[in-house]
């Protein structure tokens, strides 16, 4: 080709040549031996050129290529980069990797758990870590070039997702910003935002995935593809797809074999026909075993894959039944390999925890190549599913969904056994992006030619909603943030009140609410033209008609607001006579199904307390059993009664009477009709109307009558047109309402927090006090309820695992928040202390109720968990591993993680507790000690 280039044209491309050897980019790009992408090529050149980057790419597209060109320019320009990842497993994960290319001596890591090198010029961190030194002021920012927001979709979390803004709106101006995301449907909108905040960012987003995706489900002996081959199936919305028509047709016959109840009335021979045909499509058309999938993807060249199951249970269960099913996936030198590696990583653990651990079950699954993964195991236990797995050791996993966030363990396909998951609160379908997500696993780049997602057949399954998920990326990022008490006062402290105001207001939860007002506000410009447009049709050439049609309208206002009264002031009085009610009493129910005489068994207000409530306040009135002269029990209601109802007479219960016994009911029944079958109830006199004697209305009427526009001939069409413009109007208003609620939501739920930390004195104006500066060091969910505590001096006293159980409290959750039963505390001061801990948690949560600071809107404390306090206690006490999980009833990666987030707040408490005349620092130091041990102490790093 150069041979057929003009001297001009060869002169041109070596100068261009010679400029691209000079940029960093090119001595970066030798260290890969495969070439860039296009989109990376953009990122690395716009990071080059000295602008922040937003890269929105697939699962496995090597988004993280352009962080580690960051890495790359801070160490060529002798500055800083921190790498932060929302996760610690992805930090030890980075850590690894940077360190394999730039060696120890460069490269740190600072997690919770973790602290190697933190002075290094390259820093991998989890976001928290950043947030915390951003606040603190710490002296490792200074140099810092360059930060790396690895999976900065998280933001989106509601939990921690605040954590992200904090860090994208305090970084130091001269910090340069790599934003890494998932694609998400509005990259620009984000995009906008870091512009605003961060200066000039370029967006870059990929659509394509680098390994093609083929989709399928797999419904008995038969794997069928979701789209129809001849279309894009590589991609994902490339280009218009259609369902494969088998699969359809499938649904359609699977879906009207159901069973009708109503064909058992056609007799024995068509439901013997019935049960034939069933067994027969049974025998065709089935939801495919564990085992059996594996063994149908193995056979078919489609291992490793993960099979994700919303379950913890599941996935270990998923094991069982694979190793009971004789599955063996891995040959003598796979298995020799796989306990080399395996013995190897767990040397530091003591033997007597292996068996606790269920050790050699775990590994019995490793050697035949299956293993399951989830939050529920050892960490160490995972990352080595993890390193066997990339390895090709272990060729099938049984994960669940928290796999899909972020680890590097890619797999050639991905099962998926359900659609539907439980979110914590109902079992929900999983939405287009978890399906992106999950399905972002499949296919290797450099080792797969294409990825497969497979779907596990189910009855009542329709291919067009999993076709929909397949082929929509509806994946917006939503802001999460809301003000902390601990980021109030960090705020106030760093930049004052005001300051602290304008800078919330520039959050991507301010930007995305102010954006949502602007499709608002243009409706209500709408509105207002139209409103113009009903104004002049209600002209009339008499008179002002806005003025008679407001008359009239007040008029209307008024004769439905008596009416509502009036009937308000009827039910009012029959609830009262209800109550007055007594057994014995003989009545006449005016309405409903059991109108006609009957006898009151029990007034149904019960005393004290009602429905919750003091007094009679309940929301459906007094609800009297009776027996009806049909001898019928029933429970009746307010709706019964829309008129007072008075006892006409008297009857005595027999004792002996039971309502369940219709021998009893008859013959109570017979006595009532001897005794007051005879008696005509009285006919309820209808009341005189309030309105007859309303002098507001007799006034209305009046200036109604008087006003010019009543002798109108077009009078009525008029007000057609003036009753069209209050209802828009009307609209209008509450659109403004909307608007003025959208604006500045952000700063005045960070006013409200500002206001209850001055009543409580850690705040006087634009001045942090000693309270205030030791809220600053607590983070946490239970930030306000830790500094109160070291304020009142709760913890004073305690020993190292009495003090242990405490903070347990304030980091623990169960999973199963509705369980009823009591957990086992600790006796002694610890007991004492925790039952403190909840009473100033219920005087804390009595203030935010005050300040309007409310839990189902992100802001406040939650009531301290004390689920975890009796493990906490048991461990820093140096128990045994066997007896803690045993009394816990606990996996042991829940144990571990709980324990290793009690460690971190136990290292806040030790910073921000008082250092003269208080044990809490000492002990919570020691508590660390003792928490740290077994294994919690494992590391997976150095």
């Amino acid at each position: 080709m150069t041979e057929d280039l003009t001297p001009a044209e060869a002169y041109a491309a070596a100068r261009a040549r010679n400029a691209e050897q000079a940029t960093a980019l090119a001595p970066f790009r030798e260290m890969y031996d495969f070439g860039l992408d296009p989109f990376q090529i953009e990122a690395c050149q716009a990071l080059e050129a000295g602008k922040g980057v937003l890269v929105a790419a697939p699962t496995g597209s090597g988004k993280t290529i352009v962080g580690e060109f960051a890495v790359h320019l801070a160490l060529r320009q002798g500055r800083k980069c921190f790498y932060t990842t929302p996760i610690k497993a992805l930090s030890n994960q980075k850590y690894a990797d940077l360190v394999k290319r730039y060696g120890h001596g460069k490269v740190g890591l600072l997690t919770g758990d973790n602290s190697v090198n933190g002075d290094a010029p390259i820093v991998v961190m989890t976001t928290e870590v950043l947030r915390n030194m951003l606040y603190a002021g710490s002296q490792a920012l200074s140099g810092l070039g360059y930060v790396v927001m690895d999976e900065v979709h998280y933001l989106s979390d509601r939990f921690r997702g605040a954590v992200w803004e904090e860090v994208i709106i305090h970084l130091p101006e001269s910090v340069t910003l790599v934003s890494l995301s998932a694609t998400v449907s509005n990259a620009e909108e984000f995009g906008d935002w870091l512009d605003t905040v961060r200066g000039d960012t370029e967006v870059i987003v990929s659509e394509s995935r680098p390994v093609p995706l083929w989709q399928h489900v797999l419904a008995g002996r038969r794997m069928y593809d979701l789209f129809e081959e001849e279309t894009d199936h590589g991609g994902r919305g490339a280009s218009r797809r259609e369902v494969n028509p088998d699969l359809l047709r499938l649904a359609r016959t699977e879906n009207s074999r159901t069973y009708n109840p109503r064909d058992r009335r056609r007799g024995k021979m068509v439901r013997e026909a019935d049960r034939e045909r069933e067994r027969r499509q049974r025998s065709r058309i089935w939801t495919p075993g564990r085992p059996e999938v594996i063994e149908r993807l193995d056979a078919e060249g489609l291992l490793p894959a993960i099979t994700f199951i919303f379950s913890r249970a599941g996935c270990e269960s998923a094991v069982q039944q694979c190793l009971y099913a004789g599955l063996r996936l891995n040959d003598d030198e796979g298995r020799a390999r796989v306990r080399e590696i395996v013995e190897e990583r767990t040397a530091a653990i003591p033997t007597e925890d292996l068996h606790v651990l269920g050790y050699y079950e775990w590994l019995e699954a490793l050697e035949r190549g299956i293993a399951a993964h989830h939050a529920g195991m050892l960490p160490t236990f995972k990352e080595v599913v993890e390193e066997l797995f990339v390895r090709g050791l272990v060729k099938a996993v049984f994960a669940t969904e928290t796999l899909a966030l972020g680890i590097n363990m890619p797999a050639r396909s991905v099962v998926l056994e359900k659609l539907v998951k439980w979110n914590g609160e109902q079992h929900a379908d999983i939405t287009p992006g978890e399906y992106t997500q999950l399905t972002g696993r499949a296919g290797r780049r450099g080792i797969d030619v294409e990825g497969h997602a497979v779907v596990l057949w189910q009855r009542g399954m329709d291919p067009g909603h999993l076709a929909g998920l397949a082929g929509t990326r509806t994946y917006p990022l939503r802001s999460s943030f809301k003000p902390s008490y601990n980021m109030a006062v960090n705020l106030v402290d760093q930049f004052g009140r005001h300051r602290s105001r304008e800078l919330l207001e520039t959050s991507f939860a301010q930007f995305q609410a102010d954006r949502s007002v602007v499709g608002i506000s243009r409706q209500v410009q709408r509105n207002e033209e139209g409103l113009t447009g009903y104004r002049e049709g209600m002209t009339c050439h008499l008179g002002d008609f806005e003025e008679y049609a407001r008359l009239r309208r007040e008029l209307k206002d008024r004769e439905t607001e008596l009416a509502r009264q009036g009937a308000a002031q009827r039910r009012a009085q029959a609830a009262a006579s209800l109550e007055r009610l007594k057994p014995g009493d003989v009545i006449h129910v005016p309405t409903g199904k059991f109108a006609g005489l009957a006898l009151v068994l029990d007034p149904g207000v019960p005393a004290g307390r009602t429905n919750g409530h003091r007094g009679f306040e309940h929301h459906d009135g007094p609800r009297p059993l009776v027996l009806t002269a049909e001898r019928q029990v029933k429970r009746l209601a307010s709706i019964d009664f829309p008129v007072p109802v008075e006892p006409l007479e008297r009857m005595r219960i027999p004792r002996s009477f039971n309502p369940r016994s219709p021998q009893s009911r008859r013959d109570l029944a017979s006595a009532l009709r001897s005794k007051a079958g005879h008696i005509n109830p009285e006919r309820h006199r209808k009341q005189r109307s309030a309105a007859a004697d309303d002098r507001e209305i007799a006034r209305l009427r009046t200036e109604i009558r008087a006003h010019p526009c009543h002798g109108c001939d077009e009078r009525e069409d008029h007000a057609r047109w003036a009753e069209r413009y209050y209802r828009l109007q009307r609209d209008t208003k509450q659109l403004e309402r909307r608007i003025e609620g959208r604006t500045n939501t952000i700063a005045r739920t960070f006013d409200r927090i500002v206001a209850l930390l001055t009543e409580l004195d850690y705040l006087r104006g634009d001045e942090v006090t000693d309270n205030g500066k030791r809220l600053a060091r607590l983070y946490g969910e239970l930030d306000l309820l830790a500094s109160e505590c070291l304020r009142e001096g709760v913890w004073e006293g305690l020993n190292p695992a009495e003090l242990a159980a405490c903070v347990s409290a304030l980091v623990f959750e169960a999973r199963q928040s509705d369980d009823a039963v009591a957990p086992k505390l600790p006796t002694g001061k610890a007991k004492a202390a925790l039952g403190e801990m909840v009473r100033i948690w219920g005087r804390l949560d009595a203030l935010e109720e005050e300040f309007r600071l409310h839990q189902t809107e992100g802001v406040g404390q939650r009531e301290p968990d004390l689920g975890f306090a009796w493990a906490a206690y048991q461990w820093a006490s140096d128990k045994g591993l066997d007896e803690v999980l045993r009394e816990a009833e606990m996996p042991a990666g829940d144990f571990v993680r709980w324990c290793k987030q009690v460690i971190d707040v136990l290292g806040q408490i030790a910073a921000a507790a008082p250092k003269e005349n208080s044990t809490v620092a000492k002990n919570a130091r020691k508590a660390v000690d003792s928490l740290l041990r077994g294994v919690v102490a494992y590391s997976s790093v150095g």
